[in-house]
């Protein structure tokens, strides 16, 4: 136990074993937790930023500059700096990007704590004081926010190149933006549940942007193929689809033009029973009977599915080598176990219907919108491509790359490229980046928390403070000098604001940032940096809201109960 003298020994009501820290001790520990944290990600963010490499403890090299998945690959033992990680995890899920930004700002916000809990304010105070920060600072938001239309281009393209500027792939930005922006359109639909359907079906008008009109399903619909080898500018959307399988039969055609498409999910062979079954069979003469019945189910088959004159079959199950024999013999070019997903896919972009039984077959089951298709050997491996598809909706998106590592890092770039355009999609509204958003709010929480009374006006400052930290990061990464960068960036803002106010007009948004490759101060309307809404607005929420969460915790009991002591 703890020392104590006779008779007086301390009362003991955890086990021995228990450590605890209490009060301001588990807050401190906590805001160095998250500091910790946040310092690891902090190089990761801006064009200018660091690659980080990990080890996993298989020994496998990971190399990346995306928050999410550099805290997904550290092994992290404090409770605090883990539950700042499952931060960005949900970052990620729910928009996709601004994973760094909001470690960032999480912990920025703790850091700012601090001095409040050395002098003695309560957590309480401050959590209240920074939910009223929150208000305000959405607020600000929708002030600054940007209407766009989804089919602007130029406005599309840069707004990814934000997101992606700062990747790896950042060389060939062009051709990433354009992929990320060909893959999304091509899988974006109107969504089922929309109301009206009055408008054509491939564009949708966000009348109102809340009712998610479309529905872009990138994890199911476009498909990202990693084939090592050639050039990173190789790389493309194809208007269709591939998928890693060769013909079933040597002699079937590898090239057809318009062809027509069956798609089935039901096997070409003799269907085995589903229970287990013996046949004793007495009759040499049964035995061919019986073997003759196996033929003919399946050329039955067959010929069920040759009356339609399809020109390519797919199926999700097997093929035996006699259907083979009658579809090469009918000049039909099959395929066989193909996934799930991949026949989904088909449909989308074919136009065809899955079929689950042969006999049920119907014309407009069969798909005709492919243009082409066409066996290639890429690397030692044959492909099958089916490309030109009239207005498809779903997409193959082909990566090439010198090494698996190049490769795994560009997709994960594409993803938060798409993940970029479908929240835009979603709901069109921009906001500037290059740490002007942050700026701007930071500026309205210091002008407001003057009228916030009470101890809450602090913290309800801080937060403002802690916005800087994204500017400021962004200057650092570049190397600049952060205090004059950050000040004069500070000192626009602020007179804009005044000059709004004196003026007494409604706030105009204050597009002033830095920007990231070179470190200088730019109008981001010019510059032409944009960011969605959604990302903003949920990285904002979702770091105040750790923040508070986090300050709440007053005791760390480590060493709970576990089996077998």
């Amino acid at each position: 136990g703890m020392p104590g003298g006779q008779g007086m020994g301390p009362v003991m009501v955890l086990n021995a074993k228990t450590q605890r820290e209490t009060g301001r001790k588990a807050q401190l520990s906590n805001i160095s937790a998250a500091r910790a944290v946040a310092d690891i990600i902090r190089t990761t963010l801006g064009p200018r930023s660091m690659l980080k490499m990990l080890l996993d403890p298989m020994g496998g090299v990971v190399i990346t500059n995306d928050g999410n998945c550099i805290l997904r690959e550290v092994d992290v033992s404090h409770p605090t700096a883990k539950s700042m990680i499952e931060l960005s995890r949900a970052q990620d899920e729910e928009v996709g990007d601004g994973t760094t930004s909001v470690i960032i700002l999480a912990g920025e916000m703790l850091i700012l704590a601090e001095p409040f809990i050395r002098a003695n304010l309560h957590p309480t105070v401050i959590v209240q004081g920074y939910n009223r920060a929150l208000q305000e600072a959405l607020a600000i938001l929708e002030r600054q926010a940007l209407h766009v239309d989804v089919q602007d281009r130029d406005l599309m393209m840069k707004l990814v190149q934000s997101s992606i500027g700062t990747k790896f792939s950042s060389r060939w930005n062009d051709k990433m933006v354009e992929m990320a922006l060909q893959a999304v359109l091509t899988v974006a639909r109107p969504s089922g549940n929309a109301s009206s359907s009055t408008s054509p079906a491939s564009v949708s008008t966000p009348a109102n942007p809340y009712n998610h009109k479309m529905e872009v399903d990138i994890k199911r619909y476009a498909k990202v193929e990693k084939i090592p080898g050639g050039e990173i500018s190789d790389c493309k959307v194809l208007s269709g689809l591939m998928f890693n399988k060769d013909v079933t039969h040597s002699k079937m055609r590898r090239r057809i033009e318009n062809p027509r498409i069956l798609l089935l999910d039901s096997p070409l062979e003799y269907k085995k029973g589903e229970s287990q079954t013996n046949v004793e069979i007495t009759n040499t003469d049964d035995w061919n009977t019986m073997l003759k019945m196996e033929e003919e189910y399946v050329e039955n088959m067959c010929m069920e599915i040759i009356a339609f004159k399809p020109d390519i079959v797919v199926t999700e199950k097997g093929v035996s080598d006699l259907a083979q024999h009658y579809f090469a013999k009918a000049g039909i070019t099959a395929f066989r176990r193909l996934r799930k997903t991949d026949n989904n896919r088909m449909a989308r972009a074919t136009g065809a219907t899955i079929v689950s039984r042969t006999d049920e077959i119907q014309e407009s089951d069969i798909g005709t919108q492919c243009g082409l298709f066409e066996m290639r050997k890429i690397g030692e491996e044959w492909f099958a491509f089916f490309e030109e598809c009239k207005d498809p909706k779903a997409c193959t998106i082909l990566l090439r790359g010198g090494s698996k590592d190049v490769l795994n890092e560009i997709e994960r770039n594409l993803q938060d490229a798409m993940q970029v355009v479908r929240n835009v999609v979603y709901e069109p509204k921009l906001l500037p980046g290059g740490g002007a958003t942050e700026m701007a709010v930071s500026i309205g929480l210091r002008r407001a928390g003057i009228k916030v009374e009470g101890v809450q006006q602090g913290p309800y400052v801080a937060v403002g403070e802690a916005m800087e930290v994204i500017p400021r990061t962004l200057a650092q990464n570049c190397g600049v000098s952060v205090i004059r960068t950050v000040t004069q960036l500070r000192a626009k803002h602020a007179a804009h604001y005044d000059e709004c106010l004196e003026k007494g007009v409604d706030f105009t948004p204050c597009n002033w940032g830095v920007d990231g490759t070179t470190g200088d101060l730019v109008d981001m309307a010019e510059l032409g940096i944009w960011e969605p809404f959604s990302v903003k607005r949920q990285t904002v929420v979702t770091a105040v809201e750790s923040a508070c969460m986090i300050l709440r915790i007053d005791d760390v009991v480590s060493g709970s109960k576990k089996g077998g002591q």
